[in-house]
């Protein structure tokens, strides 16, 4: 299992140090949700930070853009450091064309999915994902509970993945602790977003070495 921690439930005052701390814990992914006002009711922060990060870390830097005008950013987050740039299936109308630009650049490619919308809407572009993100709360706002109603999505996406040899990964974001993390796991994710489950909690070490376990 790949552990992501969610740089949104990081301390602010202290963010070099947050990832620093869970880059010696073990997990070789940070998450970062990039979120504009807009697409969600919530501002985090852009891609400076991001760029601030990357010289300090070896982690794999797993990007989640829930913004506008994604056709517009997405080469700022890329020129960021983002390793994997993840954007939403209902905030652009040309998916191919996007798709396409970033894997010219290099970058991984990611297409997340909120709650209300099937998975099989991504069955034209699978065959070119790098990562699929299953949202399991609504995009927004960590801390939120866990909705149990997506595990047939991340098993559909599992599915079509194994039936035509698809390479993506299934990364799943909200709700993450002990227990839904091996819910998850058991049904098909290969990686787990955790935020407030981790840097939360007051040991830190001992969730993700847990979550590592699975």
């Amino acid at each position: 299992m790949i552990v992501a921690p969610s740089l949104l439930a990081a301390d602010f005052n202290h963010l070099a140090e947050e990832v620093k701390k869970v880059e010696e814990l073990g997990v070789q992914w940070l998450h970062l949700d990039i979120m504009d006002g807009h697409f969600v009711p919530n501002i985090s922060f852009g891609p400076d930070v991001i760029k601030a990060l990357r010289p300090n870390s070896k982690l794999v830097f797993d990007v989640h853009l829930m913004i506008e005008k994604v056709e517009t950013y997405f080469q700022k987050y890329i020129d960021a450091g983002a390793d994997y740039l993840t954007f939403h299936f209902e905030a652009t109308k040309d998916i191919a064309s996007l798709i396409k630009k970033i894997k010219a650049t290099g970058t991984k490619v990611g297409i997340s999915l909120k709650p209300a919308t099937p998975a099989s809407v991504l069955k034209p572009y699978l065959k070119d994902l790098d990562l699929i993100l299953v949202m399991t709360v609504e995009p927004g706002f960590g801390g939120q509970s866990f909705m149990s109603d997506m595990v047939p999505k991340i098993k559909e996406l599992k599915d079509l993945k194994e039936q035509n040899n698809y390479n993506y990964l299934i990364s799943v974001d909200g709700g993450i602790n002990g227990d839904t993390s091996k819910i998850v796991s058991e049904t098909g994710a290969d990686v787990v977003v955790a935020g407030t489950y981790l840097f939360k909690s007051p040991d830190i070490k001992e969730r993700i070495e847990a979550l590592l376990e699975l």
